[in-house]
């Protein structure tokens, strides 16, 4: 098709992002996060020619989990980045951005992360080589867009894919996704979605549970301050998954804080082995907190991520409330396996790429199973796919977005250009500042100054 691309040369960039406050994942406690920015060009068969970016955090915790230390993961997945830097413009792939990212998804992206884990005690887990992957997937996706004037969603059809769906999914249902493309599940994007607040497993809900080391600055410490400022109404409960006295009670307790909070969900953040221990907590709270049983909307991946080799029937779970895939909904695949096993909701992020989420979207839909789209504590540039896939998808109730409670600061010179992205009020973000090309970013206004970079354009290393 004449409208195909090619990568023609990247650069890569590392934006550190230190935390005001500590993230717990599981085990792992996070004071800061290096972001993997990405900028491709690409060209068409008319020598035309494109810039796109895309960014994801490198949340190691989160992609991980692992006795190693934190700087052996750290350094492996910045590595790997540079790999894919180094080698994306060498790679033999046209087409579509989809198509392209796609083809290296399936076909080079193991391997490069293989020659990676050679000198590593163990390999770098695969959903930690997609989110290494993701920000490359990203801008591939508005350089393509941007060279047609178009967002990405809408290219996302017959007049610019060259294959159908039917070419990437298969059907459990009798289904065909034959002569049908990704916008055919697609719904119209609102410009203001609710957004999910973190309340996670160190946050001091109120003043009684301060401790004198909070920071002190502009920003709210307590949950009721952030309840009150944002005007939440959707909050998001990191639990233990192995204490289920102090799961239900934090729970209780962040359920009965404020009349203003209409929705819950808990995060077991993948701990717990035993479905029972959810079932016993939703009967619980069921028999004993009516009230806040019905305020949960769902529940997010309580089991190990590793679905392959924890293949745990989970029916009973879903059966009392909505029970979504996370960390194990790698690509539609594992989505496909987490519905045999009783999974019925998928969270969909970007940063397992953007293609993947798409197709694990219509998988999703196409098998009747409801979707939302989840945080990764995104700044930056990674807060606008992240929300715009929110928007287009068709979620259960808005999005997840927790960047500013965790790292405001690094997220300023985005603000000013689009306040009500980085900034909750009322409950919601407000999207309506993005641009209708590419993914929106306005990146030519954002006042931010780029670190040295690691990987740069062959013409700049030349010109040096």
């Amino acid at each position: 098709m004449s409208r195909d691309i090619h990568v023609t040369d990247c650069s890569l960039y590392f934006l550190p992002a230190p935390m005001r406050v500590p993230l717990k994942f599981g085990a792992q406690t996070l004071t800061q996060v290096y972001c993997a920015r990405v900028c491709l060009k690409v060209e068409d068969k008319s020598g035309k020619e494109s810039i796109g970016w895309g960014e994801t955090p490198l949340s190691v915790g989160w992609v991980w989990p692992s006795t190693q230390t934190y700087e052996i993961r750290e350094t492996a997945l910045k590595d790997l980045c540079v790999s894919i830097a180094d080698q994306i413009s060498s790679l033999d792939h046209s087409g579509h951005a989809f198509e392209i990212a796609h083809s290296i998804i399936e076909n080079d992206l193991d391997s490069i992360s293989a020659t990676i884990s050679k000198n590593l005690p163990e390999a770098i887990p695969h959903l930690a080589a997609l989110v290494c992957f993701s920000a490359f997937d990203i801008a591939l996706h508005d350089a393509f867009s941007k060279l047609h004037g178009k967002s990405p969603f809408e290219t996302l059809n017959s007049d610019f894919m060259n294959k159908d769906l039917a070419s990437y999914l298969e059907a459990d249902n009798g289904h065909s996704f034959s002569g049908e493309y990704p916008s055919d599940y697609l719904v119209d994007a609102p410009t203001q979605l609710p957004v999910w607040h973190l309340v996670g497993g160190l946050d001091p809900l109120d003043e009684s549970e301060l401790n004198g080391e909070e920071p002190d600055d502009c920003y709210p410490v307590t949950l009721k301050e952030w309840i009150e400022r944002d005007g939440l109404t959707c909050l998001k409960i990191k639990l233990k998954g192995n204490n289920s006295e102090w799961d239900y009670e934090r729970i209780v307790k962040v359920g009965e804080m404020s009349d203003q909070v209409k929705w819950l969900t808990t995060d077991f953040n993948c701990t717990v082995t035993d479905p029972n221990y959810v079932n016993e907590i939703l009967d619980r709270l069921r028999d004993n907190k009516p009230r806040i049983y019905g305020k949960l909307l769902y529940v997010e991946q309580p089991f190990p991520y590793d679905l392959k080799n924890n293949q745990i029937d989970v029916h009973s779970c879903s059966a009392r409330k909505p029970l979504f895939m996370d960390e194990s909904a790698h690509d539609w695949t594992y989505v496909r396996l987490g519905r045999k096993l009783g999974w019925n909701g998928v969270a969909l992020k970007t940063c397992k790429t953007f293609t993947g989420a798409i197709l694990s979207l219509c998988w999703a839909k196409a098998h009747g199973m409801t979707l939302m789209v989840q945080d990764l504590t995104n700044p930056m540039l990674a807060q606008v796919p992240h929300v715009q896939l929110a928007a287009h998808a068709g979620t259960i109730m808005g999005v997840e977005s927790n960047g500013m409670q965790f790292y405001p600061e690094v997220s300023k010179p985005e603000l000013e250009v689009h306040p009500g992205l980085y900034r909750r009020k009322e409950g919601i973000l407000d999207l309506s500042t993005l641009d209708s090309v590419g993914f929106g970013y306005r990146e030519e206004e954002i006042n931010r100054t780029l670190p040295e970079a690691a990987v740069s354009f062959k013409e700049l290393e030349t010109s040096k």
